[in-house]
């Protein structure tokens, strides 16, 4: 990961600290928890579409 990078975390989080962040680069997507800062995924920008979507369409919803 090249640094530094700007993490982002959703609007609904407030000050909170239990939250998930992401950075987005030219190339690389980055997902993190605000918990555990140091352990970072690595996405294409494909793999995040793909998430994102299937997000959004509800795949993971219990």
């Amino acid at each position: 990961m090249r640094d530094p990078v700007e993490w982002r975390k959703p609007n609904a989080c407030g000050d909170g600290n239990n939250c998930p962040e992401v950075a987005i680069t030219s190339d690389a997507v980055y997902v993190r928890s605000s918990l555990l800062p140091d352990a970072v995924a690595q996405l294409t920008p494909t793999e995040w579409r793909d998430l994102v979507s299937a997000i959004r369409a509800g795949e993971f919803d219990a």
